[in-house]
């Protein structure tokens, strides 16, 4: 049951839209690996996985291993690559889920190298080629790591795979010194290791201004919920990508305020005139943030200045006249002819789209189309 009177809507068939989109970019043979870290960017990460495999998406990539172990706890079996680190310890939990891991780290190895498996375990390498996060730098660990994996019979090496630092600009050269490093040790890991394997380096970014330079799988995350990487990647003008997420509420309390009183905490917003005043359920407790006070919400197709402090549970926005208790408000998404973007709000709060859906807590609740 939901109870709340604000609720997030994902529109499941955008992201479809999107998943089509962005496989007709790449070469022909080339796939998907459809990102579903951070509970799906904030989308609901089993929603959307299921909405992958129904495109046809044949690997997933999260964060961490419990966000794995959630997509089998509901049933989906599908390859599953893990990119942050996992301690060494948990490594036998995910090669019986048959959860695959990434490695960058020859201590890593040795540390499970007298465990006893009871399933193999899949592995990807991350090379570092310029965004010093995480990866193998140079040769020499490489050799090392290749040299210790093949004493390990249960470790099964399967894939490699790098990330790209500004693919979301527009032809930098860190993105060619990137792109040039990875085919270089990749080439010395094809030595080393000469079987099969996984190749994969693109983000979203990457695999729209770049598809035809991807590898196997290009890993598409943002894209996938209908959210571009850049302003420059959606000037390119090459997909046409639907957000799939809307945030929206009602108005629970209006009343008019006389000239000189002031609105929530602080006494930060004063009316001039007298005005009308409606209360909106959501606040920073549920990710709204504080910094969004001088935003604006959509009421009846027309912008709603939020003003005052925003409370942990409640805001407040000046309204154009008397609505009744229960009128629509859209906080992300469409009313009308009037729209309220991911990126609008992002820009706002001067971050990333990325973020917006991501630091909208699970107090929000989210219905699917």
């Amino acid at each position: 049951m939901i109870y709340r009177n604000t609720w997030a809507e994902i529109n499941l068939a955008a992201i479809g839209h999107n998943i089509r989109q962005l496989k007709e970019t790449l070469p022909e043979g080339h796939q998907v690996m459809t990102v579903v870290k951070a509970n799906g960017y904030g989308h609901g990460s089993v929603q959307v996985a299921k909405a992958a495999l129904d495109e046809g998406i044949n690997f997933l990539m999260v964060a961490m291993l419990e966000e794995a172990i959630e997509l089998r706890n509901a049933g989906i079996r599908t390859p599953t690559l893990v990119i942050g680190r996992v301690p060494p310890i948990h490594a036998r939990v995910a090669a019986k889920h048959d959860i695959t891991l990434t490695v960058f780290d020859l201590a890593w190895l040795q540390e499970i190298s007298e465990e006893v498996f009871e399933y193999p375990l899949s592995i990807h390498l991350e090379f570092e080629t310029g965004m010093n996060r995480t990866g193998i730098s140079t040769e020499r660990q490489l050799r090392e790591i290749v040299a210790t994996i093949e004493k390990l019979d249960h470790i099964h090496l399967t894939g490699a795979y790098m990330h790209f630092a500004t693919a979301d600009e527009i032809n930098t050269v860190q993105y060619e010194q990137q792109k040039e490093q990875y085919e270089m040790m990749l080439g010395a890991l094809s030595k080393l290791y000469p079987h099969p394997l996984i190749t994969h380096i693109g983000n979203s970014a990457a695999g729209i201004q770049y598809p035809k330079e991807m590898l196997q799988y290009t890993r598409f995350g943002v894209a996938t919920y209908g959210l571009y990487p850049s302003k420059d990647i959606k000037e390119l003008d090459t997909v046409d990508l639907q957000q799939a997420f809307s945030l929206y509420s009602e108005l629970i309390q209006v009343k008019k305020i006389a000239a000189g009183e002031c609105v929530s905490y602080g006494a930060t917003y004063c009316a001039t005139e007298d005005e009308w005043i409606g209360t909106i359920p959501i606040g920073y407790g549920d990710g709204w943030s504080r910094k969004l006070q001088g935003f604006h919400v959509l009421i009846d197709g027309k912008k709603m200045p939020i003003v005052g402090r925003i409370c942990m549970d409640v805001m407040m926005v000046k309204l154009d006249r008397a609505y009744e208790v229960g009128q629509l408000v859209t906080l992300i998404g469409k009313d009308g002819d009037a729209m309220i973007g991911m990126s609008d709000v992002a820009n706002h709060l001067e971050t990333i789209n990325y973020e917006i859906p991501c630091m909208l807590t699970k107090r929000i609740p989210r219905t699917y189309l």
